[in-house]
Parts: structure tokens; sequence; C-alpha cells
């Protein structure tokens, strides 16, 4: 699970443009929630100016080393040039500079950035210190089927088989809709065999259009990690009926796909995919007693059970990458 480049790595180690700056001409921060800005800092950027143009450039990071690098890479980039420069500047240009980033890291380069423009905002306004939020992308927060999906619509239209509920039929509905979206193979995309994805589909909707459920893109089907495949498989009670079977390799192979699993899943929010788990994977779902992310939860657990340490801190409340392993309060599934 080393997702660290050569490139990023030097960067992170990198401390030519680290630490304070006396006399700045411009400070710009980045606090990790709106509730916690200024008490809790990200990122915060310092900056000289001389005649519009940055002539020294600092950064001071709480956070993990993809989020030094990018600061770092972005100081590199901001020193020499106009403040009009670093208000056009853009995450992509980062990211080249450090060679690409992981998916699931690339709000590290949009965290740098929102820091280092608020400084030079600042530095082009009053001095005054200026404070921005981590900004989020669609794709990252928002859900990627909307009500009126037509192919979900059509699925839900079926006769309701008396069998199912129908908190199941719109999460199967939501779920096949991506799948035949996203790629060619819809039972692949899904972690299935065509005999499962078929009897999948005649127990929800028996009534649908077999051409509805052809895929509609050439690309290639996310592969699964092997090791999450058997870790989710492993919490299917042996009495299980077959749809917590299926969705259980549906979670694994939907792992694999960029940004939140709630969204990969084909939910309209985070709570659904949790009250999901706990109707089919109870197991999964207790163990889960801290509301972690889910994504985060499963590679957590096959660090925890090789021996492995995949966090920052030792006490989660103290931990840089505390938003990343759990979502704000008013998202989390109440416990029972």
């Amino acid at each position: 699970m080393n997702l660290y480049t050569d490139t990023i790595r030097d960067y992170a180690m990198n401390t030519r443009h680290a630490g304070a700056l006396e006399h700045a001409d411009g400070i710009g921060e980045v606090g990790l929630g709106s509730a916690e800005a200024g008490k809790r800092l990200a990122v915060r950027f310092a900056l000289q100016v001389r005649d519009e143009r940055v002539v020294t450039v600092r950064f001071q990071v709480f956070g993990c080393g993809f989020t030094i690098a990018a600061c770092a890479a972005a100081a590199e980039i901001a020193e020499g040039h106009r403040l009009d420069d670093l208000a056009r500047l853009t995450t992509t240009a980062i990211e080249q500079r450090l060679g690409g980033m992981p998916t699931e890291r690339d709000y590290c380069a949009r965290l740098a950035l929102d820091a280092l423009q608020a400084a030079a905002a600042s530095a082009g306004g009053n001095g005054q210190p200026l404070q921005a939020f981590i900004s989020a992308t669609d794709r990252d927060h928002l859900p990627q089927l909307q009500a009126d999906d037509p192919l979900r619509c059509a699925l839900l239209a079926n006769t309701n088989p008396d069998t199912l509920p129908d908190a199941d039929r719109e999460l199967l509905a939501g779920l096949l809709a991506v799948a035949v979206r996203d790629a060619g193979d819809p039972a692949g995309a899904l972690g299935l065999s065509a005999d499962e994805f078929n009897t999948l589909c005649q127990t929800a909707f028996p009534a649908a259009d077999p051409h509805l459920l052809a895929g509609r893109a050439s690309t290639q089907p996310p592969t699964a990690n092997p090791d999450i495949f058997t870790l989710l498989l492993g919490y299917v009670a042996a009495d299980a009926s077959p749809l917590a079977i299926w969705i259980a390799k549906a979670l694994a192979t939907r792992a694999a796909c960029p940004g939140h699993l709630w969204i990969a899943m084909g939910l309209s929010e985070r709570p659904l995919l949790s009250a999901a788990i706990r109707r089919h994977l109870p197991a999964l779902f207790a163990a889960n007693s801290r509301n972690m992310r889910w994504k985060r939860f499963f590679f957590k657990q096959l660090c925890d059970r090789s021996g492995g340490d995949l966090c920052q801190s030792p006490v989660c409340g103290t931990c840089s990458d505390h938003a990343l392993c759990f979502a704000p309060a008013e998202e989390e599934t109440e416990k029972e």
C-alpha cells in the first residue's frame, strides 16, 4: 500500500520552503473544517512580495506526506511569479510537478493551492491573514446518479417482488445503473459471474428488458483487491442469503473505484451504504464500531490482520488523517 513515488518522497522531505516567515506580506490558511478554521490548522502559506512578485514563500503543514509534498511543489512553483499568476494556478500544475498523485490523495494538491491562493489574495489586499476551506469537487462529494436516472427509474418501475424490500430494490437499481454505465461488463463491475449477475437481475427486476442491462462503456471493470474480496466474504454469515454474498462482492469490487465507496455504489448519500451493510453484513457493520469510512476501514482491517500500520498516529483524535478516515458527525449513521 505504499503510494509514495520517489518524486513525491523527495518533495515531502524537502524543507527549503518549510517553516514560518517573519514580516510576511500575505498569509493564507486552510482549516480542516468550518468549525476548526484557525483552531486546528491544516496548511498555512506566507509570502513576501516585491513589485507584485513573490520573492519568498514559506509553508507550515499539519498533514500527511502527500500534503507536505503538494505544499513544497506549490511553493516551488510560486516563488518568482507574480501574484496574478498564482490566481490562475491549478492543481494540475502541482500534480504535474509531483509526477502525479494517487487519486485518493488528490485533495492534498487542492488544499495546498487553496492556502497559497489565499496568501496571494492577502498580499494583494491589506495583508491580513485570509482563511479558506478545503474545496469539494463534484466527483468526490456528489452522487454519480440523479434520482431521475433513466435506467434506475426503469428498473424501479418493475413490479416489486414480494420477497425483496423497497430499500434493497433501490440499492440494487442504483448499483446496476452505475455498473451498466461504467463498463462493458456490468457483471464484472460488481465482481459477479455472469450467472450471478443474471440471477440478481431476475430476483430484483424480473420484468426488466435484458437489453437495458447491457454494458454501455468500452472500459474494463475495476479489479477488486483480492485481499479485500476475501475479507468481505469472510463477514458473510453461514446462513446468509445470496443477496448478502452479491453485496459483499460488489463492495469489494466497487472499493477499487476512485473516490468514496457510497458514490461508486450508486447511492445518493453515505448513510445508505451503512444501512445496506447493516442489513446484509451485520458482522461487518458491528466491527466498524467507530463509524470509520468504509473503504478506509477495509484497508485498516487488512493492515491490522497482517501486523502492518496504515495510520499516521496511534490516536485517531490527534491524527492529521482524521478527516480522511471518519465522516463528519452529521453524515454518520446512528448505531442502534
